[in-house]
């Protein structure tokens, strides 16, 4: 008889991020001790945001970022669980290049969750006009909009962006190399960016462009 439930399993799945398989071999491996299967995981070098049932990420940093001339800035709060990585360098250089991904690729949001039902809907009756403009046939529209709904989530939400700095890679994949380094949930809490000019009709320089050119500079 199983020592744990499919509850457990999914309990398991939130506190790491792994798998549901895996986490029920942990279980099965550990006899349904849920700290035990969290270390087993975290040993395995398989969790990705381990940590205790009920903790959260409640420690982290405000960190900054100013384009040289001042022309665009960004604040992030990044969380983590302890002080103590919250003052690591591994910690800080993820929320510094976390800051120039902002600068450079502008995102609206930190995650598709941040998005409203109304700027999806209204960003899908724009797709859909498009498409219909375009000549397509009703029978293809529905996957064109679906398509071009997804480019649209890597463009406006951080974490669905490839990395500026290794587009191989989303965003989301960036900060998991990071947990799995330190051992602790890392969440991106929230963010605001600042153009100078913005909104303002103006010669519109290519700060953008700038910037990745100085992240190309830089070695990983």
């Amino acid at each position: 008889m199983a020592d744990f439930t499919n509850q457990d399993v999914m309990k398991l799945r939130e506190i790491t991020g792994v798998g549901m398989m895996d986490c029920k071999k942990a279980l099965i491996e550990t006899k349904g001790d849920m700290d035990e299967a969290v270390k087993y995981l975290r040993e395995k070098g398989m969790a990705t945001a381990a940590k205790k049932s009920g903790r959260i990420a409640a420690e982290g940093v405000v960190g900054s970022y100013i384009h040289m001339g001042g022309k665009i800035g960004v604040l992030l709060e990044v969380n983590c669980e302890t002080d103590f990585v919250a003052m690591s360098e591994q910690f800080n250089t993820l929320v510094h290049n976390l800051c120039m991904q902002i600068a450079a690729a502008k995102p609206l949001v930190v995650s598709i969750e941040d998005l409203s039902n109304e700027n999806i809907e209204i960003e899908k009756e724009i797709l859909y006009a498009q498409a219909r403009n375009e000549g397509k046939p009703d029978a293809v529209i529905q996957k064109m909009v679906e398509g071009r709904i997804k480019k649209y989530y890597t463009e406006a939400c951080l974490l669905e962006q490839p990395y500026v700095k290794n587009p191989d890679i989303t965003v989301t994949q960036f900060i998991n190399e990071t947990v799995a380094a330190i051992g602790e949930k890392i969440s991106v809490r929230r963010f605001v960016r600042y153009e100078m000019g913005e909104g303002l009709e103006k010669k519109q320089d290519n700060f953008v462009e700038e910037i990745q050119q100085q992240l190309n500079e830089i070695k990983k």
